[in-house]
């Protein structure tokens, strides 16, 4: 079942694209990606906006859901800058389990 509308996922890919253009880390882009494919197969539509998300998808695969440390060789506000989300923000989309 594909609940994520085509539009907000291909606008969500290019942030994290962009994102991983100015910070190259090809294993935590390729976790970013699978990130988004489970996003894609989720039952739950996705609510909030699209820099969110994206920051959240980064977050997420660079921490692996596991430790909150923040995104490896940035500072938080160099990640809010470049996302234009608060990291409190981005945090917001871990499973709740993870928080």
């Amino acid at each position: 079942m594909e609940t994520l509308s085509l539009d907000f996922e291909n606008q969500c890919r290019v942030l994290v694209d962009s994102f991983f253009a100015a910070h190259p880390d090809p294993f935590i882009q390729a976790r970013a990606h699978k990130a988004m494919r489970l996003l894609r197969a989720s039952e739950k539509p996705l609510k909030g906006k699209v820099e969110g998300w994206a920051a959240g998808v980064i977050y997420f695969a660079a921490t692996d859901g596991r430790i909150h440390c923040g995104v490896p060789g940035l500072l938080n506000r160099e990640c809010e800058t470049f996302t234009g989300v608060s990291m409190g923000t981005a945090v917001t989309v871990l499973p709740e389990s993870q928080t």
